[in-house]
C-alpha cells in the first residue's frame, strides 16, 4: 500500500505516533488510508449538505475495509460572486483547489481518494487534481437543487437574474420579485438548471469518474446518501484493482465527455474545463474537435436555460446513462473504456432506459442534428470563441449589427439597465479575459438583463470573459486572443459592424486586415483592476481561454 510509507516499519514509528495522536487505532492503520476530500462550507448552497455526503462516504469506506480521513477543499459560489470583484476569483479558484488537493494527497500518502465537490470550479478543480495525483479516485457530488415554483411554473436561479431586468422595464413589480426570490431556490444543492455545476457533475459520469446518478440525483433525496455510501465502498475495489484516474480519463473518454456535452447542451464553461482536466491528464484537447463532434452529435436535451425542464426531470427520465444509451445507438461513444464503477462504459449503460422522450429526445428525433455548443472562429476570434447554440433563438443564429463597446462588465450593465442598448446591437465587453480581468468573470448579469428586458431575440453579446451556464441567447464568450494581449476584440470601435454566423462557426468584424494592423500599432492595453496577491500571480501565469486557461510558467 502507498500508505506504508507513513505507517509501516521501524523508521515510520514517528509517523505512527502522529497518526495515533489523530485517534487512529492499530486496526485502522492496517487498512488502506482513503482521503475524503470534502468541499463542505456554510456559504455555498450547493455545499451545505456535503457534511452528510461526507459522513455517508466515510461509512461506505469503513464498511468495505478502509480507513477514511477527511480533508477540505474550498469552493466559490458563482451566483454569490456574480456582478462584482468576487467573480474574478471564481475561475482562479479552480487551480487553488487542484493545487491544495495535490499537496494534501501527496504529502500524506493516501492509498485512494473520494472527491466530494458540487459547484462550478470545485468539480473541474478536483478532476484536475485527480489527474495529477493519479491514485485510485472516485467522485460523488452533493447533487442538484430542486426547482422552485412561482405562479404555477417552475423557476431556478436563471429566472431570478432575468427578473431583475423585468423589473427595470416594468414587466415585474418589486413585491413580485421579493416573492420570487423566496421561491426560486427552494433547497440545498447546485442550482437546478444545466448550468456549470450540473454540467460538470453530469460530465463526470460521462468521463467515467463517478457512478450512475452522480450528476442528476437531487441533493435532498435519500438516494443521494445511498449513492455516497456505495461510492465509499467502490473506492476500495478501485484500490484493490489499482484502477487510477489516467486509466479512466483517456483521450477516448474525453471524446465521450464532449459528445455527451453536445447532447445535453451543457454550459460553455465545459469548453474551459475539459481542456484543463485533459492537460493535467497529459492529453492535448484542441477545441476544434468540438465542432467536429457537434456536427455528428444530436442535441437531445433542452434543459434550463435552453428550455423549461430541470435536472430533477433529467434524473426521472433516466439521467446521463439514458442520454449515453441514445448516443450509443448512433455509435457515437467509445464503450470499451474502464470507468470508476469498475465496469466498462458498455456495461454501465446497457440496461439504461429513456423513460421520457419529452425530456431526453430519442436519437432519431433530436432538438437539432448538431450539438449544443459551437466554437466560432474569424478575424475577431482567431483562436476561437464559444456559444451555447442550443440556447440561441433561431433569428439570432445569423446576425449583423453595430458594436456597443464596453471595457468592463459594470459599464455594460449600466448601459443595459439605462436602456441604452437597442435592437440589432452587438454588446462587446472586453478586458474580462483570464489576464485582463484578471480571472475571466462570468457575464450572467448583463445577459440576464438583456433577456429580461425582452431583447434576447435581437441583441447579441460577445466577450473575452465567460458566461454562466444560466445564460441564454446569442452570448458568445471566451473570445481569444483576449483584449489584454492585443487580441482583435481590443481593436473594435463603437459602431464597427460585427457579423455572427453560428451555423458556419464564424465571428468577424467587418474590417480589413490593414485596418486591424493599423489599430494594433496604436494599441495600449488597459491596466487590470487587480495586480497583487493571488490574482496578480494568476494573471502572470494564466494562458489563453482557447487552452482552458491553464497556468504555466512562461
Amino acid at each position: 500500500m502507498k500508505s506504508d510509507k507513513i505507517k509501516t516499519g521501524i523508521s515510520q514509528a514517528p509517523h505512527r505516533s502522529l497518526l495515533k495522536a489523530a485517534g487512529l487505532t492499530e486496526e485502522e492503520l492496517k487498512r488502506p488510508l482513503i482521503g475524503v476530500v470534502s468541499s463542505y462550507n456554510e456559504i455555498v448552497p450547493g455545499h451545505i449538505n456535503l457534511d452528510k455526503i461526507c459522513d455517508a462516504v466515510k461509512q461506505g469506506i469503513a464498511m468495505a475495509g478502509g480507513t477514511p480521513l477527511m480533508f477540505p477543499a474550498i469552493a466559490v459560489c458563482d451566483g454569490l460572486a456574480m456582478g462584482h470583484i468576487g467573480m474574478k476569483y471564481s475561475l482562479a479558484s479552480r487551480d487553488l483547489i487542484a493545487d491544495s488537493t495535490e499537496c494534501m494527497a501527496l504529502a500524506h500518502g493516501f492509498d485512494g481518494l473520494v472527491m466530494i465537490p458540487n459547484c462550478d470550479k470545485n468539480v473541474p478543480g478536483l478532476l484536475m487534481a485527480a489527474a495529477r495525483i493519479n491514485i485510485p479516485t472516485i467522485f460523488v457530488s452533493g447533487g442538484p437543487m430542486l426547482s422552485g415554483l412561482f405562479k404555477g411554473s417552475k423557476k431556478s436561479l436563471s429566472n431570478m437574474f432575468e427578473a431583475v431586468g423585468q423589473v427595470a422595464v416594468g414587466k415585474m413589480t418589486a413585491p413580485e420579485l421579493a416573492e420570487m426570490e423566496d421561491k426560486a431556490c427552494p433547497t440545498c444543492g447546485s442550482c437546478a438548471g444545466m448550468f456549470t455545476a450540473n454540467s460538470m457533475n453530469c460530465l463526470t459520469e460521462a468521463l467515467g469518474m463517478a457512478m450512475k446518478g452522480n450528476g442528476t440525483i437531487p441533493a435532498v433525496f435519500s438516494e443521494r446518501i445511498r449513492l455516497a455510501k456505495q461510492t465509499g465502498m467502490k473506492i476500495m475495489e478501485l484500490v484493490e484493482r489499482n484502477i487510477k484516474p489516467r486509466d479512466i480519463m483517456t483521450e477516448k473518454a474525453f471524446m465521450n465527455a464532449l459528445t455527451v456535452d453536445m447532447a445535453l447542451g451543457c454550459s460553455t464553461n465545459s469548453m474551459l474545463h475539459l481542456p484543463a482536466i485533459a492537460h493535467d491528464a497529459g492529453i492535448a484537447l484542441d477545441l476544434k474537435i468540438a465542432n467536429d463532434l457537434s456536427k455528428k452529435t444530436p442535441n437531445l436535451c433542452h434543459l434550463d436555460p435552453a428550455g423549461p425542464s430541470h435536472i430533477e426531470e433529467l434524473n426521472e427520465a433516466g439521467g446521463v446513462y439514458a442520454v449515453m444509451k441514445e448516443l450509443d445507438s448512433l455509435n457515437l461513444l467509445h464503450t470499451d473504456l474502464i470507468t470508476a464503477s469498475g465496469k466498462t462504459v458498455y456495461e454501465n449503460i446497457k440496461d439504461a432506459v429513456n423513460k421520457n422522450p419529452d425530456i431526453i429526445r430519442s436519437a432519431d428525433k433530436p432538438y437539432s442534428a448538431t450539438g449544443g455548443i459551437a466554437v466560432l472562429y474569424g478575424n475577431l476570434a482567431p483562436e476561437g470563441s464559444v456559444v451555447k447554440q442550443s440556447a440561441v433563438v433561431e433569428e439570432m443564429m445569423v446576425h449583423e449589427g453595430p458594436a456597443r463597446v464596453f471595457d468592463c462588465e459594470e459599464e455594460a450593465i449600466t448601459a443595459i439597465k439605462n436602456q441604452k442598448i437597442k435592437p440589432g446591437d452587438v454588446v462587446v465587453i472586453r478586458y474580462e479575459g483570464p489576464k485582463g480581468g484578471p480571472g475571466m468573470r462570468e457575464m450572467l448579469s448583463p445577459t440576464s438583463a438583456i433577456a429580461g428586458m425582452g431583447l434576447g431575440s435581437c441583441v447579441a453579446l460577445i466577450t473575452d470573459g465567460r458566461f454562466s451556464g444560466a445564460s441564454r441567447g446569442a452570448s458568445i464568450g471566451h473570445v481569444a486572443p483576449e483584449a489584454a494581449v492585443g487580441g482583435p476584440i481590443a481593436l473594435i470601435n463603437e459602431g464597427d459592424i460585427i457579423k455572427i454566423n453560428i451555423p458556419d462557426n464564424r465571428l468577424d468584424v467587418l474590417l480589413s486586415d490593414e485596418e486591424l494592423k493599423k489599430r494594433l500599432s496604436n494599441f495600449t492595453p488597459r491596466e487590470p483592476e487587480v495586480t497583487t496577491g493571488y490574482l496578480g500571480r494568476f494573471r502572470k501565469m494564466v494562458t489563453s481561454a482557447s487552452r482552458g486557461a491553464v497556468l504555466e510558467i512562461e
